[in-house]
């Protein structure tokens, strides 16, 4: 049988792998989304781990793009990237009731900065 915890993965799992949601993977309250949005094009998102305990699990998420617009002061590059973005999630009876989520900016601005 399995745990809680191991359903709460699950369904935190099928929620990122699922498209439908990737919009919704995309918002967070951080202020420059819009920014990386655009800045960033071709964005491909894969679950890097999940940990879970009773009602919350936190997912790594690695987000790989393009830098194809400016962002943070910087002009587009052109380069591959690889961002990563955690989100905490809510879950109730198997289905999310709410999650929030961050970008690692730290990791993501020495890619497009001038060499």
């Amino acid at each position: 049988m399995k745990s809680i915890e191991q359903k709460n993965a699950e369904a935190v799992t099928a929620f990122i792998e699922d498209t439908a949601n990737r919009r919704l993977l995309e918002e967070t309250e951080q202020f420059f989304v819009s920014q990386f949005l655009k800045a960033f094009t071709d964005r491909h998102y894969a679950i890097d781990e999940i940990l879970a305990q009773g009602d919350k699990a936190i997912a790594r998420i690695f987000i790989t793009a393009v830098h194809t617009g400016p962002f943070a002061g910087h002009p587009s590059t052109g380069k591959a990237v690889k961002a990563t973005q955690f989100r905490e999630f809510h879950v109730i009876d198997g289905k999310i009731a709410g999650h929030r989520g961050w970008y690692d900016t730290a990791t993501l601005l020495p890619q497009i900065q001038a060499q």
